[in-house]
């Protein structure tokens, strides 16, 4: 199992309008870098197309209120994979995050998709930390 962690994000809103956002996957738009094309998603599950590369769909899987959203890999995937969203209350008004990918990859596919991925999660990251950090935005 490979498993990619992002960067912990400190966002300047509480644990509880994070995890209303992340619960949604209609919200998940606003999370994807520019090469993602043909969205189509409901509060549960989303399809889309990475430009060149692939498509996908994400279903979630499991939620702990405040504090976890498992989001799976769909039909289409060309492997399995979770997204792990995890989040902490840190202070009043203040969320630590961090998005988990895990997946089934061979050692050669590992070696080949580790660091876009990587860049993949610190991007998701990154994106919620600047919309949390937006109030009007979550």
């Amino acid at each position: 199992m490979s498993r990619i962690e992002s960067n912990i994000v400190e966002i300047k809103n509480s644990p509880e309008r994070i995890y209303s956002f992340l619960s949604n996957l209609n919200n998940f738009e606003k999370l994807m870098p520019e090469q993602v094309i043909n969205w189509k998603s409901t509060e549960d599950s989303c399809s889309y197309t990475i430009k060149g590369m692939a498509d996908i769909s994400m279903q979630i899987a499991e939620k702990e209120p405040f504090s976890k959203i498992i989001i799976i890999s769909g039909e289409k995937a060309p492997f399995g994979f979770s997204l792990e969203c995890c989040m902490q209350d840190t202070r009043d008004t203040m969320t630590s995050a961090q998005i988990i990918f895990n997946a089934e990859l061979s050692a050669m596919m590992e070696m080949l998709a580790r660091k876009p991925l990587q860049n993949f999660v610190n991007m998701l990251a990154s994106k919620l930390k600047e919309l949390g950090d937006s109030p009007s935005s979550i």
